[in-house]
């Protein structure tokens, strides 16, 4: 009797000492992977379009060649991004020349959310015009962006991007255009890892930004985020007169990766949706370590090219080499 006690006592310690086992072998395989960032990595999306413009979906890691300051550089992680996470920022021009066209940005921008997001996929909302204000932050919830998109309204006072000081921007009377890029790349998106996008609904007039227009390119750039630019302007706001230019709304998207978006009598808003829909989901992303290790801080110019010359690559134009800290 004593002798089975002795064997059972046995077995359980045994029982013990492999469960404890198998809690250290699976703690040290599956939590390192979701604390380590590797801060030396260059991540980069990327669209490829045909002589037509048609989206090119399904090449592979060896039909690129991505060249950092002259140099061929290794790519080390490719991935289709079909169906990878997103965060994405609508950024909403609220400023006077927009009044008339508030109404049709509601209802498109929630159409463009249905469509768009997945379960992983976080979107949060801002409104600029004489100041900035967060309608909506980071959520994935379709009854929340469209309470936030019923707050656009012209001229929303500032409430700040986060709860406490925020950064001060200019209160001057007109369209802060910079200031919310700037804002939604460094308060919203800096800290967020994979996927990061910024589609911004605007005439492309800024009157009173604290920042220039470099300086929201820049802070694009160091939060790895790529700006698509939906150039909407109202006749009516207008009249007679010129349009403003898009030159400021070209630059931020084609710096970034991103691209500009036009609607026009060809083209309607909800168009210009299903456009950016198509190519966030149609997008590569790729990753490589600099051969150039050295954290200087400077600018690194990138270019992005495929094998086949007939294809055509959007791609951020480059990034800056600072030391990322772990998040």
């Amino acid at each position: 009797m004593y002798g089975m006690r002795f064997l059972r006592l046995i077995f359980l310690r045994l029982i013990l000492v492999l469960a404890v086992l198998i809690s250290v072998v699976y703690t040290q395989e599956e939590l390192p992977p979701a604390i380590r960032v590797d801060v030396d990595v260059v991540n980069i999306l990327a669209s490829v379009r045909d002589k037509k413009g048609a989206l090119i979906s399904n090449l592979a890691k060896d039909d690129f060649i991505v060249v950092e300051n002259g140099k061929n550089q290794q790519i080390k992680y490719f991935a289709r991004e079909t169906d990878l996470p997103l965060t994405i920022g609508l950024l909403v021009d609220v400023s006077r020349s927009q009044e008339n066209l508030i109404e049709t940005e509601k209802r498109a921008a929630h159409q463009f959310f249905s469509q768009l997001l997945r379960k992983k996929d976080l979107a949060f909302l801002i409104s600029f015009g004489s100041e900035v204000e967060l309608l909506q932050d980071h959520t994935n919830s379709l009854r929340l962006l469209q309470a936030g998109l019923e707050g656009l309204k012209v001229n929303a006072p500032a409430v700040g991007l986060h709860p406490g000081p925020v950064p001060t921007m200019s209160k001057a009377r007109g369209t802060v255009l910079y200031d919310a890029v700037y804002l939604a790349a460094t308060d919203r998106l800096a800290r967020e890892v994979g996927r990061k996008t910024i589609a911004l609904i605007t005439d492309g007039v800024d009157m009173g930004s604290k920042v220039k227009l470099e300086e929201a390119v820049e802070a694009a750039q160091r939060a790895d985020t790529v700006i698509y630019s939906v150039y909407y302007v109202d006749p009516r706001a207008y009249g007679g007169y010129s349009y403003p230019s898009d030159s400021s709304l070209k630059k931020m998207s084609e710096e970034t990766g991103g691209r500009l978006i036009r609607v026009d009598r060809k083209q309607s808003l909800k168009e210009a949706f299903d456009q950016l829909q198509e190519e966030m989901r149609s997008q590569y992303a790729i990753g490589y370590t600099p051969l150039d290790e050295k954290k200087d801080g400077n600018f690194r110019r990138v270019d992005v090219k495929v094998r086949d010359k007939d294809f055509k690559v959007q791609a951020r134009k480059g990034y800056y080499a600072t030391k990322r800290e772990p998040r």
